[in-house]
Parts: structure tokens; C-alpha cells; sequence
């Protein structure tokens, strides 16, 4: 997973560098989001929520019943994702001019996110068929491979962008944002065949078997149309933000940035928000669904509150480390090429207001598919779609009544997936009969006084090294490359002082949670 995000980070910086912060890249994005907007949904999100529990119930029962129930649900994802592509492609000219109203206002802004739109659509399907291979190997334990599909659609993209954009694209007749385009799809391709082989050797195959009456995936429809709901819900708040984005007016850019900036914010931050909040649900989620369906709702509530103790020790940390050191980081990162210093500033405006809510965003990767395994869609739906209202109200005031612009965006954003996690996890505690209620917040608590000492540590040592080193982008690196380690060490020390919880898991890794732990270990987390 960390191999995943960096190599994201490194295509965003390649992108960053050769496409800068306005037109080029806000079509090149809006045309890959929408695409990727249905992955988040069909694909990696209702399908993978309704998808594994089931699945999971079925494999503790029979592996031929669940490697049959795998092939009914390869044969609908064909038919239904198949059809959203051929409808999204014909409908591209329709969903931009709602989408991004403001891309109008600049000559042939839109008609180029239109054809870009149409290039990567494809890419859906094959990455619905990806996180389907995903949710079969994490039901058999296995985390590696899925883990770094993602990595090689970094890296396929990327590669495959480049020769046909850059190096046989003339002869080809391909732009260079035509050749990252195509690089998507291809990279798609690649993060399903990376996961064929450990699928086949796991006794599972893609065969086209459909039958509407297979109980199995009757209940796996069930469960998608909440979920796709609540999921929508998400979506049509980012879908609100980058309308508002695409009409902001920025006093030096114009209408050009705001759309990029508040992307690559968002792409910084989902480094710690993959490598902590994707990759512990990830774990989580078969480990809770075994429980399920054992019986066995100690072992349930005790995982679910190790994921959730383990996602605050390692995300609130991040979130000051991001807001102290944000523009350092983006400038040592992007900043080259047409990514420039006003590129760098803002984006950095906006990644200290996403970092309010990262451990919100990760928490909510945990509990929502917490209640899936439980077989209720409907409570995570509720909250999504309710968040809608809320993301428009607040949207509507920081950036029109407040003048925030795109940080009043991305503080919007913030503040609504705290609220989503507070709300969700104060139902579910009281289903549940709780879910170690106290000693979750005594660690979040104290990873909140030793994060604290550590930004305060980071602050001083950050301005120190500014007013010796500049901003020059090898004085950002040094920043970095000193700060971080401070820092850390400083959080690690405070953390082991006032003795937090969970600081012992961490050391042992992510995965290793949800491994057997020794007793004295588990006395202390329950």
C-alpha cells in the first residue's frame, strides 16, 4: 500500500511538472474524475462493501459455492459497468457542461475534457473487475497482491502515458494529453492482470456465469442499492465542489488553478489516508465479516476498536505534520516545470484544511463497511446523503458569504466527514453495546497532547531552517528531510510517555494487526 501511494504521488508530480496548475491539467482531471468518480462508487465501493461480507459468509461454507458466486458477479459487473461505460462516453458532453459550468468561459476548455472523458471511460470496467479480484484475495487472507495492483496502475499509466504522449505520439497523431489518457486505461489493464495469477493460483477464475436467481448475488444487489446511494451521496459532494471550483476567480489565475490546486491537495493527502485509513479497512473488513458470521460479536467490537485506535494514533499525527509543513512538502514535491511558487502556495492553503479531516476520512474507510458486515446499508446511506445538504451549506457559505474560495471548499470537505464518523460511530456504538468506548477516547486523547508537542517541536525547527536555508526547492527538501525525523521521534517519545495504547501495534505494522497478539497485548487494548 505505501509502495501504491508513492508511486501515486510520483504520477501526480510528473503530471504537476509537465502540465502545471490550469487549463491542460483541470480538463485532463475533470475528465479523469468522472470515470474514477464511478470506480469510487460502483467498483471500490458498493460493490466491494456488498461484495466481500457475502462472499466471505460463502467461502467459510463451501469454495466451490463462493467460486460460483464470484462468476455470477464477474457476468453482472460485464453487463452493468459495461453499459455505465457506453452510457458515460455518449453523455460526456452533458455530464462536463453540469459538472464544470465555468470551463464554458474558456475557449475550448470544455470540448477538450469532453474528449479526454471519452478516452478514459474504459477504465472503469476494468478496474470494477479489479476490485472484485481485490475483495476475493483479501477474503483468503491474502493483502500483498492487492495491495500493489494499485502500483502498477501507477506505473502503467504512467509509462504508457508518456511513450504515447511524448515519444510516439507525433507519428501516432496523439497529444500529450491524449497519450496520458490512454495511459490510464492501459494502467487499468495492468492492475487487473497483476492480480490474475495469485487469483488463479487461489482457485478462482473470471468465468461469465449469469443467473438473476443466485441468492448470493441477489443479496449482493441487496446490499449495493444503499450503498450506491450512500455512496452517491460522496460522490455528489465532490461533484458539488467542482462546480464551485470551476466558477472560482481567483485574483491572479483567473478560473484557471482552483480545479488543480484543490486536486493535488487532495492527492497529497491521500498518501497517509491510503497507506492508514484504505489499508486498515482493507484488513478490517474480512476480519469483521468472519466474526459475523461466526457469532462471535466480542471479537467484532475488540478488531473494530484496534482499526479505529490504530487509524487515529497514525492519522492525527499526519494531520499536523501536513498543516506545519504543507508548503514545504508540496514545493519540495510539485513545485517544478509550470508548477509554480503561487501553485505551490495555494495548494498548500487547501492541503491544511483537507489535513482537519483526515482522520475523519480514514475512520469513515473503517466504520461504514462496519456496518455492511452487519448487513445494514441503509444507516451509512443515511448519514452520506444527509452530508449532501450539509457539504452544500457550508460549501455555499465560505466560499460566497466568507470568501474563502477553494480552501472554503476543502474545509467544507473536512467538516463533513468528521461529522459523517461522529454520527455513524455513535450509532453503531449504541447497536453494538459498545465498542471500548473509553479507551478509544483515552488514546485518541493522548495521540492528541503527543501530536501537539510534536507540531510544536516541528514548528520551531521548520522556521529555524527557513530563515537559515530560503524556500528554494533544495532548502524544502533539507526542511523536510530534518523536520520529519524530529518530529517523529518527538511524537514517538510523548506517545510512549503517556502511554498510548496502540503505539506497540504500530511498530508491529499495519498487517500485522490483525494477527494473533500476544495476550498481554490484547488484555491491554480490551
Amino acid at each position: 500500500m505505501a509502495l501504491s501511494r508513492i508511486s501515486g504521488l510520483v504520477r501526480e508530480v510528473l503530471m504537476a511538472g509537465l502540465f502545471g496548475a490550469g487549463m491542460a491539467y483541470d480538463a485532463f482531471l475533470l475528465g479523469f474524475r468522472v470515470p474514477n468518480l464511478a470506480r469510487d462508487l460502483f467498483a471500490e465501493g458498493a460493490l466491494s462493501s456488498a461484495f466481500v461480507p457475502t462472499f466471505t459468509a460463502y467461502l467459510a461454507r463451501s469454495r466451490r459455492e463462493a467460486a460460483e458466486l464470484a462468476n455470477q458477479v464477474t457476468a453482472a459487473v460485464f453487463l452493468v459497468i459495461g453499459v455505465v461505460c457506453l452510457a458515460g462516453i455518449f453523455l460526456s458532453p452533458a455530464i462536463v457542461s453540469v459538472m464544470a459550468p465555468g470551463f464554458s468561459e474558456v475557449p475550448g476548455k470544455s470540448e477538450l475534457a469532453v474528449h479526454l472523458m471519452r478516452i478514459m471511460f474504459p477504465f472503469l470496467l476494468l478496474v470494477a473487475l479489479a476490485a472484485q479480484a481485490m475483495g476475493i484475495l483479501n477474503s483468503c487472507n491474502q493483502f500483498g497482491v492487492p495491495a500493489l495492483s494499485s502500483t502498477f496502475f501507477n506505473l502503467g499509466s504512467v509509462a504508457f502515458g508518456l511513450a504515447l504522449g511524448f515519444w510516439w505520439g507525433p507519428s501516432l497523431g496523439i497529444s500529450q494529453l491524449e497519450g496520458m489518457a490512454y495511459g490510464v486505461v492501459i494502467g487499468g489493464a495492468l492492475q487487473l492482470a497483476w492480480q490474475l495469477p495469485a487469483l488463479w493460483r487461489a482457485g478462482f477464475a473470471f468465468k461469465l456465469r449469469f443467473d438473476w436467481s443466485h441468492p448470493g448475488l441477489r443479496h449482493i444487489v441487496r446490499l449495493m442499492g444503499p450503498a450506491i446511494l450512500g455512496g452517491a451521496a460522496v460522490q455528489v459532494n465532490i461533484v458539488v465542489n467542482t462546480f464551485f471550483a470551476s466558477q472560482i476567480v481567483d485574483p491572479v489565475r483567473g478560473m484557471d488553478g482552483p480545479t488543480s490546486w484543490l486536486n493535488y491537495a487532495f492527492r497529497f493527502m491521500q498518501l497517509p489516508l491510503g497507506l492508514f485509513g484504505v489499508s486498515i479497512a482493507a484488513a478490517t473488513l474480512p476480519s469483521i465479516s468472519r466474526s459475523i458470521a461466526s457469532g462471535d460479536m466480542e471479537e467484532y467490537r475488540t478488531t473494530l476498536a484496534r482499526s479505529l485506535g490504530m487509524v487515529f494514533l497514525l492519522t492525527i499525527p499526519s494531520s499536523v505534520g501536513l498543516m506545519v509543513l504543507g508548503e514545504t512538502m508540496i514545493g519540495a514535491v510539485y513545485q517544478s516545470g509550470r508548477f509554480e511558487v503561487y501553485d505551490t502556495r495555494q495548494t498548500a492553503l487547501a492541503l491544511s484544511y483537507y489535513a482537519i479531516g483526515l482522520s475523519g476520512y480514514a475512520a469513515l474507510k473503517v466504520l461504514a463497511p462496519a456496518f455492511y458486515a452487519l448487513g445494514d446499508a441503509r444507516t451509512p446511506m443515511m448519514v452520506s446523503v444527509l452530508s449532501i445538504g450539509m457539504n452544500l451549506g457550508l460549501a455555499t457559505m465560505l466560499v460566497y458569504v466568507w470568501g474563502m474560495g477553494h480552501a472554503g471548499l476543502a474545509l467544507s470537505t473536512s467538516l463533513v466527514a468528521v461529522s459523517g464518523f461522529a454520527v455513524l460511530f455513535a450509532i453503531l456504538h449504541r447497536r453494538i453495546g459498545g465498542i471500548h468506548g473509553w479507551q478509544l477516547l483515552g488514546g485518541f486523547s493522548r495521540t492528541l497532547v503527543a501530536a501537539t508537542m510534536m507540531g510544536v517541536a516541528a514548528a520551531g525547527i521548520h522556521a529555524g531552517l527557513v530563515s537559515f536555508l530560503g524556500i528554494s526547492k533544495l532548502g524544502r527538501l533539507l526542511d523536510v528531510v530534518i523536520t520529519v525525523p524530529v518530529g517523529l521521534i518527538v511524537f514517538y517519545l510523548a506517545a510512549r510517555l503517556m502511554r498510548v495504547p496502540e503505539l506497540t501495534l504500530a511498530l508491529r505494522g499495519v498487517y500485522g494487526l490483525f494477527g494473533k497478539l500476544p495476550p498481554v497485548q490484547r488484555a491491554t487494548i480490551e
